[in-house]
């Protein structure tokens, strides 16, 4: 609600100062038409580097999510091997010591 309160002065401070600026705005015309030309040229260079550059980056950011991805599988799957290792040894002594059924 302050803002409503500092509303007039906002506006007269901005008409005021829009005015003293206005000259220096008009004089910046024909500058910034000069520069226009040299502005679409550093464009055209900042985009051929990224066409250039963008396919190398999204490589190695492939990359990186493939070795991350990698890390946290092993991560996840290397403290559950004992208990994996223990599994098998139990399936092979109970495969081993059952007899097939003999049907003659």
């Amino acid at each position: 609600m302050v803002w409503l309160l500092t509303l007039p002065f906002r506006l007269l401070f901005g008409i005021v100062f829009g005015l003293l600026a206005l000259p220096f705005a008009l004089l910046a015309i024909p500058i910034a038409i000069l520069l226009i030309p040299f502005m679409l040229l550093r464009l055209l260079f900042k985009a051929a580097a990224a066409l250039i550059v963008l396919p190398v980056v999204f490589v190695a950011v492939l990359v990186a999510l493939a070795v991350g991805l990698f890390a946290t599988l092993v991560a996840v799957v290397l403290p559950l091997l004992p208990l994996a290792f223990f599994i098998f040894c139990i399936w092979a002594i109970v495969r081993v010591a059952s007899r097939p059924a003999y049907v003659p």
